[in-house]
């Protein structure tokens, strides 16, 4: 008698093949397929030989291999590869089988093939995914939406191969329906993106504005590890500033021409339609474009020969800015969830969301452990910055984030994301901006009308300015 798999993985590149490697490892049978069968073999003959995974050589012998209700983990990349996939699988399931997109696949994808694979009484979850490669080998932070119905069918399965807190509970839980799932994994990697742009914006601050080599960066790095800014990017920023090739730092070899995938701009544009601004990750979006074109700089600073400046000001300083930064992105990705929530009927738990980040995931940090809690006394919470552990941190942060941006300002060293933070920083706590003079030029030349200030809001009205 054939012993049949309990999950099929198709796709075998670097996220699929280590979490296939991982559901083995927690006691799955796995059956794998790759369309390129070179792969395959190489996967078999290699970490997979001595596991309970077994090779198929088709989408239909991954189908046949499994038992019912079949479960399905597709790896491979977002968009058409998987609704390519999607439409050779359908027709050779039978219903209540299960198909999760493990990808970074776009959420109003995964809304569409949620929608349309329900009809076909075929269970679909969207499930972000995040860790790298180490996390989907040993365990990642996993974001499973989409169809409710299949949650229960796969709960053990994913939480059994998830990251476990320091408390012991798994980094995975069921997020919403729909694509719930893929849109809170794509708010994660806006976050990432902003924290990794306040982490570059303070070794830069370092670097140029304060004239330090990359080993004496990386003591203060380690030295914030220990601290509340304790993270997995902290600590690696740390490591890779230690790195050295020929006795001389890594770093400084390394062509400063950030790429991307497009995740970090996903989330600007979906803030966009929202009208919940996320400044910080459109400037970190933003910074990554500026980086891409080394020509056109080396061009503009042969023009505007402005020498870069030192800075004045205290590391503890740079902290102070590096800090709040966080703490606006991080309020700004939870309001962008909390207005998208509402928008499409997920009941997103924040403070759940908080602590399937805080292991497994590239963001993982002891900062998720203060947010986790913020929401847990105040289920409620309309901002982070309205939590009392953010309004004391933000207070005791204001004196050294001004004098940083001052600095860098005044030396010509951008920094973006800091400057943008503590703008939309002071923008929310303005009782008043000069919005009433825009309603005005809009009235104006095209009479868009206007509330007043002595009239009750959702009142509009006209001047007839000549």
């Amino acid at each position: 008698m054939t012993i049949q798999s309990d999950i099929g993985v198709i796709g075998l590149g670097v996220m699929g093949a280590n979490l296939a490697l991982n559901l083995a490892d927690a006691g799955n049978r796995v059956t794998v397929y790759n369309r390129t069968t070179s792969v395959t073999d190489e996967f078999m003959a290699g970490e997979a030989a001595d596991k309970e995974v077994v090779a198929a050589t088709s989408i239909g012998d991954v189908v046949a291999a499994l038992k019912a209700p079949r479960v399905i983990l597709v790896m491979v990349t977002a968009g058409k590869p998987v609704d390519s996939v999607i439409e050779d699988l359908a027709p050779v399931l039978d219903e209540g089988d299960i198909i999760i997109d493990g990808g970074n696949s776009l959420f109003t994808d995964t809304a569409r093939r949620y929608e349309s694979l329900s009809q076909r009484g075929i269970g679909f979850i969207g499930m972000g995914v995040s860790g790298g490669e180490e996390g989907a080998r040993f365990g990642p932070s996993i974001m499973p939406g989409g169809d409710p119905a299949a949650w229960p069918v796969v709960e053990d399965m994913l939480k059994g191969i998830a990251a476990k807190a320091d408390d012991g509970a798994p980094c995975c839980e069921w997020i919403g329906e729909g694509g719930a799932g893929h849109f809170v994994k794509m708010v994660h990697n806006g976050i990432e993106y902003g924290d990794m742009q306040v982490i570059a914006e303070a070794y830069d601050l370092m670097r140029r504005g304060l004239n330090l080599d990359p080993e004496p960066i990386a003591d203060v790095f380690a030295r914030w590890n220990d601290g509340h800014l304790r993270s997995f990017l902290i600590e690696i920023t740390a490591e890779i500033l230690r790195t050295t090739e020929n006795n001389e730092p890594i770093v400084d070899k390394i062509l400063d021409a950030a790429g991307q995938k497009g995740t970090g701009k996903w989330t600007v544009i979906a803030s966009m339609e929202s009208g919940e601004p996320t400044t910080l990750v459109a400037e970190a979006v933003y910074a990554r474009v500026v980086s891409s074109d080394p020509t056109r700089r080396e061009r503009s600073a042969g023009v505007f020969d402005d020498p870069v400046g030192s800075i004045d000001v205290a590391i503890d300083d740079i902290e102070s800015s590096l800090y709040a930064s966080k703490i606006i992105s991080y309020a700004q990705g939870f309001r962008l969830m909390q207005t998208a929530s509402a928008e499409h009927s997920w009941d997103l738990d924040l403070g759940t969301i908080a602590s399937i980040w805080r292991e497994g995931c590239i963001i993982r940090a002891d900062f998720l452990a203060d947010i986790t809690t913020a929401y847990a006394s105040t289920p409620d919470l309309v901002d982070l910055t309205d939590a009392d552990f953010f309004i004391d941190a933000l207070k005791e942060a204001v004196p050294g984030w001004r004098r940083v941006v001052s600095a860098a300002i005044t030396a010509g060293i951008p920094a973006p994301a800091y400057s943008s933070a503590l703008a939309y920083f002071d923008g929310m706590r303005s009782r008043r901006l000069p919005a009433n003079l825009i309603q005005a030029q809009r009235d104006y030349f095209g009479a868009h009308t206007f509330e007043r200030v002595d009239q009750p809001r959702g009142e509009f009205f006209h001047h007839e300015w000549v």
